[in-house]
């Protein structure tokens, strides 16, 4: 259920991706080649490129591609690598759930706010982060498990 749940994430990253462009884009052109412009072209894709980036955090943890510094840990015995896995996974979820509380605080303080072009509530970019970190505390949750009860390294 989780890998199709990334692979439907994966193809709303992408059109994302695909829309921020031929927004960016398109803009470019009306802007250089007609002196005119879309004038919601550049909020709505930086919105959009908010989106991107914390969607794509998501599917980063679920596939374990983050960057890490694990030169270290490879040389350590394996019930060390364990302990490194845990600590990990707690500190991760702590941050993360950092992220969320901020994220929330101000999506509710921004809730009356506009934005200046196309009235969508300033909220929806802090949505951004609260939805991703809820999906990233599962996916450490769900590693957690498998550390603590399967044995397993993840």
């Amino acid at each position: 259920m989780i890998d199709r749940a990334a692979k439907a994430l994966e193809a709303l990253i992408a059109s994302f991706l695909a829309l921020m462009g031929i927004m960016v884009f398109g803009n470019v052109v009306l802007r250089y080649g007609f002196n005119s412009g879309i004038t919601f072209s550049e909020e709505v894709s930086r919105y959009v490129f908010i989106w991107l980036t914390f969607l794509s955090a998501v599917v980063a943890v679920k596939d374990h591609t983050h960057l890490g510094m694990d030169t270290v840990v490879e040389l350590m015995p394996p019930a060390m690598k364990r302990v490194f896995a845990l600590a990990s996974n707690v500190l991760m979820q702590v941050a993360t759930a950092l992220l969320l509380k901020g994220c929330w605080v101000q999506m509710v303080i921004s809730m009356g706010t506009k934005s200046p072009v196309t009235g969508i509530p300033v909220a929806i970019v802090y949505l951004a982060g609260v939805v991703a970190s809820v999906l990233i505390i599962c996916l450490l949750i769900r590693d957690l498990y498998r550390l603590l009860l399967r044995k397993g390294a993840v």
